[in-house]
């Protein structure tokens, strides 16, 4: 899941080397929450207006943890 998140962000952003992943531990319902870091300059690629591409990656990440049956969450930190 991981690399799935990092291959989107790298096809976004022009500073590829700023993208990293942090994994935190599942809360008590079992979701794991994914924090997106990118270069500040490379924030307004990763949102997209009105938030569109945020909430497409946030869409991609949720249907392939539903697959492999986990629960997440997507932050753009």
């Amino acid at each position: 899941m991981e690399a799935l998140l990092i291959t989107l962000a790298q096809g976004l952003v022009e500073d590829k080397d700023a993208v990293q992943v942090t994994v935190s531990e599942p809360d008590e319902e079992g979701t794991v929450t994914y924090h997106l870091h990118v270069a500040p300059a490379d924030m307004g690629r990763v949102i997209g207006k009105q938030g569109r591409i945020a909430k497409a990656i946030r869409v991609v990440m949720r249907s392939a943890a539903q697959q492999k049956g986990e629960k997440i969450v997507v932050e753009i930190d």
